[in-house]
């Protein structure tokens, strides 16, 4: 059967291709891996099982905790919706062999999915998938145990983050901090950690909707408009907001004005290597802004790895690595879990404006900008219904004749069936570069370009998009 898994998991359309019958395929082929996996010790696989706010994922998971209680894998069902990081976190602190959560991410709200965590807490790689994805059958077992133990995943969490940050620092000065958890998984998670703190954090679209209150749950600009409009009312320091599993993470500034993924990505490598000094490589994606490299490279070791944040946490795993970043807004920290955490991010972001001096997240920003510079950065998704990756390939066959003169480097990405599905393109130096990425999720194109100035930018998104 052909159930193809992406960068993070399984996205299909609710009662479509993701339905009761198929979510019980994926969860027996699953036990059945994990069994292959601990043949010799199989008394000893403890798995946990969370969920997010879309429709169905309450009982996705009770079917997929079912199927795993039945192959007698020791499971552990959340008791309520949480954000991924928390299924995350508890395999790591609890020391699981797995974990499964079923969450569509950022996806529209038509659609549902799965991501399976490794015993490193952190998104299985791409040779763990396959294993899962030919186990995958159309036969299954009829009837199901309900054998699975009910664990609240949020007091462990809690604990977690209350041991490896230090909360004394968010009681040094009274901020005001707005979240916007998009009526997704996030809820007032930040609130609550945040509570007996002097930080004052005021949530909206805290409740879990199935729909998101009719919101693409990706938290960029054009999707954050009742954050910037509730910012501009108040006396606030900074913004902030958690996507529909609450594993990635948007700011913006107290006047309502969008902070880039890209800026926050620079803030933080340079908070976490120059203030906080933890050691370890810098790990980013393919489309994370060359200004990295401009001011990181003399200090630590860059590694650029494909988009996918399972490149970066195969570094995490297999190398010392200080921080993971990629340009979606999902970041990893060597100090808490392999993995993206927007609600442990965000708690990041506070210290970083809390340490700096400044009150307000403008007057950071603009300090900073004066240190590293403006960022011309801009992404295009692209809806297109044809096949991208054909097109793809036509624009990668016609790059000598029509743009070679102006290559300096070449890169190509494949899908885990060795189908090229991205190219990127540099140019003259690490800030001038075009990346054209094909989804297999969803019915998009991806082009991502920085540049000198923005009418590079602007005509660099224009060339390559008349391919698509």
């Amino acid at each position: 059967m052909s159930l193809i898994f992406g960068t993070d998991g399984w996205r299909a359309i609710i009662d479509e291709d993701i339905n009761e019958t198929t979510v019980k395929q994926v969860a027996e082929a699953f036990a059945k891996y994990l069994l292959n996996e601990y043949k010799n010790n199989q008394d000893e696989i403890k798995v946990v099982v969370g969920y997010d706010s879309r429709l169905k994922s309450d009982i996705f998971a009770e079917i997929f905790a079912s199927v795993l209680s039945t192959y007698n894998i020791k499971t552990f069902l959340s008791s309520r919706i949480v954000p991924t990081p928390f299924v995350s976190t508890a395999i790591k602190v609890l020391k699981l062999s797995a974990g499964v959560m079923i969450t569509a991410s950022h996806n529209p709200p038509t659609y549902n999915g799965v991501k399976f965590k490794n015993y490193y807490g952190g998104p299985f790689f791409t040779e763990e998938t396959k294993k899962v994805e030919n186990l995958i059958s159309e036969n299954i077992t009829l009837n199901y145990k309900k054998n699975y133990e009910i664990i609240d995943l949020y007091p462990i969490y809690k604990e977690h983050i209350l041991k490896i940050l230090d909360f004394n620092i968010f009681s040094t000065k009274g901020l005001r901090v707005l979240v916007d958890s998009m009526n997704g998984a996030g809820q007032e998670y930040l609130m609550d950690l945040l509570k007996d703190t002097k930080i004052i954090v005021n949530t909206i679209a805290s409740e879990p909707k199935n729909n998101f209150n009719n919101r693409l749950p990706e938290p960029i600009e054009t999707n954050l408009q009742p954050l910037s409009s509730e910012l501009k009312k108040g006396s606030y320091a900074l913004g902030l907001a958690t996507d529909g599993d609450a594993d990635r993470l948007g700011v913006m500034l107290e006047n309502g004005e969008w902070l880039s993924a890209q800026e926050q990505i620079l803030y933080l490598v340079d908070y976490i290597i120059n203030t906080k000094k933890i050691t370890g490589n810098i790990v980013i994606t393919s489309s994370v802004t060359g200004k990295i490299e401009e001011h990181f490279a003399s200090k630590r070791i860059i590694r650029r790895v494909p988009v996918g944040f399972k490149y970066i946490c195969e570094e995490f795993v297999n190398d010392n690595t200080a921080i993971g970043c990629e340009e979606s807004g999902g970041y990893g920290f060597k100090i808490h879990i392999p993995e993206r955490d927007g609600i442990f991010s965000g708690l990041l972001f506070i210290q970083m404006l809390l340490e700096s001096g400044f009150e307000k997240l403008s007057d950071f920003v603009n300090y900073k900008r004066k240190e590293f510079g403006e960022i011309y950065y801009k992404r295009i998704d692209h809806h297109f219904n044809g096949n991208a990756i054909d097109n793809l390939a036509r624009l990668i066959s016609d790059e000598d004749s029509i743009i070679n003169n102006k290559i300096s480097q070449k890169q190509t990405f494949t899908n885990s069936r060795g189908v090229i599905n991205g190219v990127k393109y540099i140019f003259d130096t690490p800030t001038q570069w075009v990346l054209i990425r094909c989804s297999e999720t969803e019915p998009l194109v991806r082009i991502y370009t920085e540049g000198k100035n923005i009418n590079e930018v602007e005509e660099t998104l224009k060339y390559y998009l008349k391919y698509f």
